[in-house]
């Protein structure tokens, strides 16, 4: 397959993830919270994966809305985490960071792909 910048991103993210989730378990032995954090986390890419083999528009933009959701909570994790201490100011700075940068590809696959499928819909009308 050939590259993709949000699967790529997101896929990089996920490795990410793994690597704070297990730190995390090795240094706090915090099992709850750092699970919600690899189960959202690793779950956008996945979701951009299924999106890029979807069958329609409509089921890429809905894949592409779910990973937009994996990516609130994964931010809302690693703030929790980063606000109670269990990872380091720099570290969740960093993975917010990539977070939103996430948001913001996200966001904009959305906007285009909602925007191309009004344009097909109104020349399906005038034809």
């Amino acid at each position: 397959m050939k590259s993709n910048v949000v699967a790529d991103k997101s896929f990089g993210f996920a490795k990410d993830i793994i690597f704070l989730y297990k730190r995390i378990v090795d240094e706090h032995s915090e099992y709850v919270m750092s699970k919600q954090l690899l189960r959202s986390g690793t779950s956008i890419g996945a979701n951009i994966m299924e999106a890029l083999k979807g069958q329609s528009k409509s089921d890429f933009l809905c894949k592409m809305y779910i990973s937009m959701k994996e990516t609130n909570e994964t931010e809302y994790w690693l703030r929790l985490l980063l606000d109670t201490g269990f990872i380091k100011k720099s570290t969740g700075e960093k993975m917010i960071g990539k977070c939103e940068e996430l948001l913001r590809i996200l966001n904009a696959i959305i906007l285009t792909t909602k925007k191309s499928m009004k344009k097909i819909i109104k020349n399906a009308k005038n034809n």
